[in-house]
């Protein structure tokens, strides 16, 4: 019951902050773009998402590299070293949508 309770207040949270970026997020777009008002949304969105993402990856990533190195502590240099690549690999991913998001401002 607890868990459903968090689950809530954290959706809660999230909707109300999703709401006042957008606010936020609209001024600021009137004030500065003349063509079309919509991308400034837009990239904030595709960052908000890319974040999302990247940061669900490199949760499961890390927790499961640690789940091996758990049940096998001898394989942990061999584990290691993978799992650094591949969460900057994810992170990547992450600072290309930030860049792509940068672009189409700027374009506007």
């Amino acid at each position: 019951m607890l868990k459903i309770k968090t689950v809530f207040y954290s959706m809660g949270l999230f909707m109300a902050s999703m709401g006042a970026a957008i606010a936020q997020t609209h001024e600021v777009v009137a004030e500065t773009t003349s063509k079309n008002p919509l991308i400034a949304l837009a990239a904030g969105l595709a960052i908000a998402i890319a974040v999302l993402g990247g940061a669900l990856g490199q949760g499961k990533a890390a927790s499961t590299a640690l789940e091996g190195i758990a049940r096998n502590p001898g394989a942990a240099d061999k584990i290691f070293t993978p799992m650094i690549i591949g969460l900057a690999l994810i992170e990547s991913l992450v600072i290309y949508a930030l860049v792509i998001a940068f672009l189409l401002v700027r374009e506007v």
